[in-house]
């Protein structure tokens, strides 16, 4: 998965000093492995497909549709396709990204 050719655009993140890798299904459905390298901020964003996420190590809060959930290592959240939602992470934090659509380019 960590392979340089796996590698997530720049362009195509959210948030500074993460990497990420990402994986693609045939039906365009992606999974999509990220580090957090700093506390960081994901700005509010919106996606046309549904997300599923899972923390890995560390925290990542997310906010979305005016509530806030605290997501420790082991938990999970569903995101439903159009809801508005961001969020931030603790320093190491890794978490994995199920979507149902095309969420992130590749480097190469």
């Amino acid at each position: 998965m960590r392979n340089p050719a796996n590698r997530i655009r720049r362009s195509s993140q959210y948030t500074k000093d993460i990497e990420g890798y990402v994986a693609g299904g045939a039906d365009g459905s992606q999974m999509a492995f990220w580090t957090s390298f700093a506390d960081r901020t994901s700005d509010e964003h919106v996606h046309d497909y549904d997300e599923y996420l899972v923390c890995v190590h560390g925290r990542y809060t997310v906010t979305m549709a005016g509530r806030t959930v605290t997501l420790d290592p082991g938990d999970e959240l569903f995101i439903p396709s159009g809801v508005a939602h961001g969020g931030c992470c603790t320093a190491g934090t890794r978490t994995i990204h199920a979507f149902g659509g095309r969420r992130a380019e590749r480097e190469a």
